[in-house]
């Protein structure tokens, strides 16, 4: 497994010792390709802090290092209040190929999603994450405190304290509903369990400053990601494919604003959002509309899967870079909602984007929610997989959807409607491409698009794509250009996916 502090110009530490003197380094030089892989705690303080953080340098003897916050939290270390390790970009491992490890990050990045947190206090959570992984309650908590040294609850309370300090520092919401946004069952326990933490009342949180920020019922998220990040590419494929009535994008301001609907606490949410980057300070700066504000949390993590914000652009880099020297910082696409991305995809199957995106305003319009916005042109909500089971052939003939994408549409809306089919970021890309491929109308090119897009898999290649073949330069029959170009991404593994970014965009260069 390639340690998770290389990068390009350090080597791949092998002992504790070298890895924090390379953590050491990067704390002093307040390298950002390091935000989120590691926390310093800090004893002279008891405050643990991103690598990025603007504070004085503490001194090495004072140092303590982490690869998690629930890791520094369970050291009796507080977040920073200046550089808010809630804001830190996740570490996604996906060049592990360990079984341990496997199922660590499969866990962990359940247990990131408050959309599966269940209101309340009891870790529910964790016995379902148990039976969805397929493996027992002991087991997985031997996994994590043999890779973290923490439990899986412990895991996930920080990341409820971290969510609601989020919304302490950045929205006026009241304690209450943050306490619901969060999962907590009461504003006593959530006061009770944040004063354990943090030894601080999260009224107090704000009574220090912290949320001076945030005015009168904003509601405006910070998200940080590593550099370098391709914003211009970024626009441009949003731009392209923005929906009317759903979504509008300016790639020169660099500004997207649309209707977002979520689930969480156990009911769907709807409003708008508008999102830009802070390039100088490498976050995402995301506003949210009153509608959304009971799930902001989980706006907050589909944000990350929404811009990529927690892609490792070093390490794709290192893999990518001799061909596709002009892709650094080339991020993928994604969504606000897998089932939107997946039914604009089967909606797609040949024929332009522009086409396609006529016939999924269409689609809008039949069966979308109106919902009131700011901006005039912004005015649906693109349609749940509920309200798409619900249509009828005839309905979706007059939109001009040949019998055969019907099928496809309506049988991807009720495998996702019945829960057979999990197109979120933490799913597992082989299962659902198993599960895309056995409906019907939906081929390999398809299912392993939606699994680059709403699944996050960076190793998908959508096998057949007459662009891909184009950008490589590949002749003969379809059948042999497929080959070829699948050998050719041999090399490119696990990174495939920005690769297919990368050839869209014409940016490969022959090795020979």
């Amino acid at each position: 497994m390639t340690s998770p502090l290389a990068a390009p110009d350090t080597p791949n530490a092998s002992d504790a010792t070298d890895r924090d003197t390379v953590r050491y380094r990067a704390l002093c030089a307040r390298d950002p390709r390091f935000d989120g892989r590691f926390f310093t705690g800090v004893t002279s303080t008891g405050i643990y802090c991103r690598p990025v953080c603007s504070v004085r340098t503490p001194l090495r003897r004072h140092c303590r290092f982490f690869d998690d916050a629930a890791q520094a939290e369970q050291a009796g270390f507080r977040p920073c209040l200046r550089c808010r390790p809630e804001l830190a970009p996740r570490e996604r491992r996906w060049t592990t190929h360990d079984a341990g490890d496997l199922l660590l990050r499969h866990a962990t990045d359940w247990l990131d999603d408050p959309q599966r947190w269940p209101t309340g206090d009891r870790p529910a959570g964790v016995a379902a994450l148990a039976r969805h992984l397929g493996v027992s309650d002991r087991h997985l908590r031997r996994v994590f405190d043999e890779r973290l040294g923490v439990t899986p609850l412990r895991y996930w309370q920080t990341r409820r304290l971290l969510a609601a300090k989020q919304l302490l520092t950045d929205t006026d919401l009241p304690v209450a509903e943050v306490a619901r946004s969060a999962g907590f069952g009461s504003v006593r326990r959530f006061n009770d369990a944040f004063l354990g933490q943090y030894g601080l009342h999260p009224t107090g949180l704000r009574r220090r400053g912290a949320g001076a920020g945030a005015g009168a019922g904003d509601a405006t998220l910070l998200l940080a990601w590593r550099p370098p990040l391709n914003a211009p590419a970024l626009w441009r494929f949003f731009a392209e494919r923005a929906l009317p009535g759903v979504e509008q994008v300016d790639p020169v301001a660099g500004e997207l604003r649309r209707v977002v609907r979520l689930q969480a606490g156990g009911r769907s949410h709807i409003g708008w959002v508008h999102a830009r980057l802070d390039a100088e300070r490498h976050r995402l700066i995301l506003s949210a509309s009153d509608g959304l504000h009971g799930a902001l949390p989980a706006l907050a993590w589909q944000a990350r899967a929404w811009f990529d914000l927690d892609a490792d652009p070093a390490a794709i880099h290192a893999s990518l870079g001799t061909e596709f020297p002009q892709a650094e910082g080339l991020r993928v696409p994604g969504g606000p909602c897998g089932f939107e991305l997946a039914a604009r995809a089967v909606l797609g199957q040949q024929i332009s984007v522009a086409a396609a995106r006529t016939i999924a305003q269409r689609l809008v319009a039949l069966a979308g929610e109106p919902v009131s916005t700011p901006w005039p042109g912004l005015t649906h909500a693109f349609p749940d997989a509920a309200a798409v089971a619900r249509l009828q052939g005839d309905a979706l003939g007059g939109m001009g959807i040949v019998r055969q994408r019907q099928a496809a549409l309506l049988a991807l809306a009720r495998a996702v409607d019945d829960g057979a089919l999990d197109l979120s970021p933490h799913a597992d890309p082989e299962r659902t491409l198993a599960t895309l491929t056995a409906l019907p109308g939906v081929g390999p090119w398809t299912a392993h698009y939606i699994a680059l897009r709403a699944l996050r898999w960076p190793d998908a290649w959508p096998p057949g794509d007459v662009a891909l073949h184009r950008a490589l330069s590949l002749d003969g029959s379809p059948l042999g250009r497929e080959r070829q170009a699948a050998a050719m991404a041999e090399r490119w593994r696990p990174w495939r996916g920005y690769a297919t970014l990368a050839l869209w965009a014409g940016l490969w260069r022959s090795p020979t």
